[in-house]
């Protein structure tokens, strides 16, 4: 089944030129393109397509803008003309950026990248939009934290911590700071996964490594990267009843 995509771009003969290179590859359908950040922001949600081409400096908004908008991230790919402001505007955890103008050869390489990655189709497209508001772990999403920027699969985040107003999200050795609350995340997270272990934490079931018995009835979880984290008397009760035969 073919990749569905969107290509979101200022200039009209950048997204031509794309559009006539992408049309050699029979795995890819285009359902949509957009001049600015605001129309592609309605064409992803109407859409829910696999992959994004993003331009990154539009006027107005940025790419960014619009990742940050997004409740679900599709395979982002970057298309932009200035290579020293993507490489210094976020940790290439994007699946790949393309320089403009766009080689055959280097979108040869990133349509192989993008073949290789297990397809989604596993997870038909109208479950997702079914379920638009719940973040599964194969969900990506944009994390920003001053001029850093990843995108992190929801998978490899192994915990959420509540700092005021703030979340601190942890994923390998990153611990970036997010204007979100604690709530308002485990409102968005796959019960599944993630687990709210007490007020000031939420973490993933998959990373737990170790369970102790620890004080007033509650538990102690190691979670790989070390972290041990309390799970309160009263989520004690419904962790043995989730993870129980």
């Amino acid at each position: 089944m073919k990749k569905t995509a969107i290509i979101v771009d200022d200039e009209r003969l950048a997204r031509a030129e794309l559009k006539k290179m992408l049309s050699e590859y029979p795995g890819i359908e285009i359902v949509g393109e957009a001049s600015n950040v605001d129309e592609g922001i309605e064409l992803v949600n109407l859409h829910d397509p696999h992959v994004l081409f993003l331009d990154i400096q539009m006027p107005e908004k940025t790419g960014f803008d619009l990742l940050q908008s997004l409740d679900r991230l599709p395979i982002v790919i970057f298309t932009t003309a200035h290579d020293e402001f993507a490489i210094k505007a976020f940790e290439v955890s994007a699946m790949d950026y393309l320089l403009k103008p766009i080689d055959p050869n280097r979108l040869a390489d990133t349509m192989q990248k993008l073949n290789a990655i297990e397809d989604k189709e596993e997870f038909p497209i109208e479950n997702r939009i079914d379920q638009r508001n719940i973040l599964t772990d194969i969900d990506q999403v944009f994390v920003k934290d001053g001029e850093k920027c990843w995108f992190v699969t929801l998978s490899e985040i192994r915990l959420f911590e509540s700092v005021g107003n703030y979340a601190r999200v942890f994923f390998g050795n990153n611990k970036p700071l997010i204007l979100k609350s604690l709530n308002s995340l485990e409102e968005r997270l796959d019960p599944k996964t993630f687990f709210r272990a007490n007020r000031k934490h939420i973490v993933n079931l998959r990373m737990i490594e170790r369970v102790e018995p620890f004080f007033n009835g509650g538990l102690l979880v190691e979670i790989k990267g070390g972290e041990k984290i309390e799970v309160s008397r009263r989520q004690a009760v419904r962790f043995k009843e989730m993870m129980s035969l």
